[in-house]
């Protein structure tokens, strides 16, 4: 993800996404074809983890290869440290930044996870992460595992959108704010907000099992991804620390019964979540240690969420084991 500080220390995000779309009918050029494109990862990064947590639940594993970069990266790019020799299997290449130059080859920006890359040419198509998830939900559809879910169905995307818009900036964005503020009083403005969404997500989710309906959509994914990441990095690495996810005992068993459902837990890698940041952000962490903790077993324990009701997937069905060349590595989950 590219960022940035502004003037007055407050985080901006650089927003100004590749927007070219893969689609159906093929209107931007890149018409969804199974086998054509591959999906660049990171697991630490957020983003990326909701692209892995989407593919997984509507079952395009077979229609749309993935490719996981590692959990650090230097000034200009992800590298796939993880494969062997350094080079991605199958676009051969060992930075994502070479599928962005073969695209723009003066391109100025920063290189991002999550990316799609059209194989035959070896050319990034987009890293707009907020619609490529939308868009395995509504234009891959020819491709999904017989039931899959509906993450996005179309009588409850007004509200999906609404919820969606508020996560993005006050928690998703909002936990960056608070970790880059440059001074004092910009720190303690992005605190405000931050806390002040997690409490209105708290009484949202009090008395509904999710965000909206009664199934996982869209919205529970982003807003998990975030949860994810809050007590082993955010409360302290970002100074989110009010209060650590496990003391907020609403958001706290709503993050446990997602991570307990296939598709989200199983694509979780806290390891690489903690190796990414603290190594990565050398301004807030210059030591580069990586902290021990926190404790992850009591991600796995009882939620309670059952009683609210609610069907996890609506009137689809689980997605199936995750596939070993997929699977994140023994000792790097909550087990």
């Amino acid at each position: 993800m590219g960022a940035y500080v502004a003037g007055g220390g407050e985080f901006n995000r650089d927003t100004n996404y590749i927007t070219t779309r893969i689609t159906a009918d093929g209107a931007d050029g890149y018409p969804v074809e199974p086998d054509r494109y591959r999906l660049i990862v990171a697991r630490a990064c957020p983003w990326a983890n909701r692209t892995i947590i989407v593919r997984r639940l509507l079952g395009l594993e077979d229609a749309l290869s993935i490719g996981f970069c590692g959990p650090t990266h230097d000034q200009r790019s992800w590298t796939f440290d993880l494969d062997p020799g350094g080079v991605d299997p199958v676009l051969k290449i060992p930075r994502l930044q070479d599928a962005y130059f073969a695209r723009f080859p003066d391109y100025p920006k920063g290189i991002t996870v999550p990316a799609i890359v059209d194989v035959p040419t070896g050319q990034v198509v987009t890293n707009d992460f907020a619609q490529i998830t939308l868009d395995f939900s509504t234009e891959w559809t020819a491709y999904h595992r017989e039931g899959a879910p509906q993450l996005y169905p179309e009588a409850l995307r007004d509200e999906i959108d609404e919820v969606a818009q508020r996560i993005y900036t006050e928690v998703n964005n909002g936990v960056y704010r608070c970790g880059f503020a440059g001074s004092q009083d910009s720190y303690e403005k992005a605190y405000d907000r931050l806390f002040t969404a997690l409490d209105w997500l708290s009484e949202r989710l009090a008395d509904q099992r999710y965000l909206v309906g009664d199934s996982i959509t869209e919205a529970d994914v982003r807003l998990f991804t975030t949860l994810a990441r809050f007590d082993p990095v955010y409360h302290g690495h970002f100074k989110c620390n009010r209060s650590k996810l496990a003391e907020m005992p609403v958001l706290w068993a709503y993050a446990r019964d997602l991570f307990q459902t296939p598709g989200f837990g199983d694509t979780t890698d806290f390891v690489q979540i903690k190796q990414h940041y603290y190594i990565v952000h050398s301004d807030i962490n210059p030591t580069g240690v990586v902290p021990k903790g926190p404790d992850l077993s009591n991600w796995l324990s009882p939620h309670g969420r059952e009683a609210l009701g609610g069907r996890p997937f609506g009137d689809g069905t689980p997605p199936g084991p995750t596939r070993e060349s997929e699977r994140v590595p023994a000792g790097h989950g909550a087990a």
